[in-house]
């Protein structure tokens, strides 16, 4: 790196230099579930500007943590990845992303990503609540599909066709939102045309009582 902003050994200010510009820690968000052309980068974050992806996605290729590479024929275009160090980040996002829901100033009204809502469902799955159930659901947003796999209390979440999926959900980002955390019946989000259900009904509606928000922190 060219540039030290923390006169400071430890790594939490070594990992603030490598992610700690505005947009950087996003970027990586939406690259967890798989490499993005740039235009797909700036519709999952509105408000980010050409110039300051470019700008970010540069540093962060500096880094180590994002590449550059070519999707095979016929799509043959240019997307950002992930490294294999830059995918170890996962966990570090969950972790952050879970501390700073606790706050009472987390607003749900704000834009949220598709890429959001599926990684959400990995990072506030309550495996007591799972069990030993196994199941394959799919969400498809807009033109995007994703499939959830939950396995032994576990919720892995990958883009990919849903023909094989159990059971798949429809809807914006936010409309999964007043179903899966604030309680609100399967049915009513359907009757108002906020989510649509394909396939065995039971599966969707075990699957959105997997999850839970964490208890909100106590500010004094």
């Amino acid at each position: 790196m060219n540039k030290r902003w923390y006169d400071d050994a430890c790594g939490a200010a070594l990992g603030m230099e490598f992610v700690g510009e505005r947009w950087a820690l996003l970027i990586m968000r939406e690259l967890l579930l798989g490499p993005r052309r740039f235009g797909e980068l700036r519709a999952g974050l509105p408000g980010l500007s050409a110039n300051v992806l470019t700008q970010r996605l540069a540093s962060l290729e500096q880094s180590g943590i994002v590449r550059r590479e070519r999707l095979p024929s016929p799509a043959n275009v240019q997307v950002y990845a992930l490294t294999a160090w830059g995918r170890e980040s996962e966990p570090v996002i969950l972790a952050l992303a879970r501390w700073a829901l606790r706050s009472p100033t987390h607003d749900p009204s704000l834009p949220f990503s598709a890429v959001s809502l599926l990684l959400s469902l990995r990072m506030l799955l309550v495996p007591e609540r799972a069990g030993k159930w196994a199941a394959t659901v799919g969400v498809r947003i807009g033109d995007e599909t994703f499939v959830a796999r939950l396995e032994a209390g576990e919720l892995t979440v990958a883009r990919g066709a849903v023909d094989a999926a159990e059971a798949v959900f429809s809807g914006t980002p936010s409309a999964f939102l007043p179903v899966i955390y604030g309680g609100m019946p399967l049915a009513v989000a359907e009757a108002a045309g906020m989510l649509a259900i394909e396939g065995n009904r039971s599966v969707a509606e075990r699957f959105v009582t997997l999850f839970a928000l964490p208890d909100k922190v106590a500010v004094e």
